[in-house]
């Protein structure tokens, strides 16, 4: 079965974004008030080959603990559908 993974990697909480600051102190000066907590990561999308749901999750758990995000400083959310589900 083919699911379609999508993984969000985010700072962990009290780790410094320097990205997100810098967009935050810019919104300001393009008219864009009272936007707070601005935080840069990434999205990691890819399709995967697997028996069933259970073991899409934990092969890309494994996935993002190995290649795709530093647990030191990130975290890394994962969600999944069948592939061709519109989510």
């Amino acid at each position: 079965m083919k699911f379609s993974v999508i993984v969000e990697v985010t700072g962990l909480d009290g780790i410094a974004d320097p990205e997100g600051q810098t967009i935050e102190r810019a919104l300001p000066a393009l008219g864009f008030e009272g936007v707070e907590h601005v935080r840069v990561g990434k999205v990691v999308r890819f399709d995967l080959e697997a028996h069933d749901e259970d073991a899409a999750r934990a092969t890309s758990e494994e996935l993002c603990r190995r290649l795709l995000a530093n647990p030191v400083i990130e975290q890394a959310e994962v969600s999944l559908a069948p592939a061709g589900q519109a989510r």
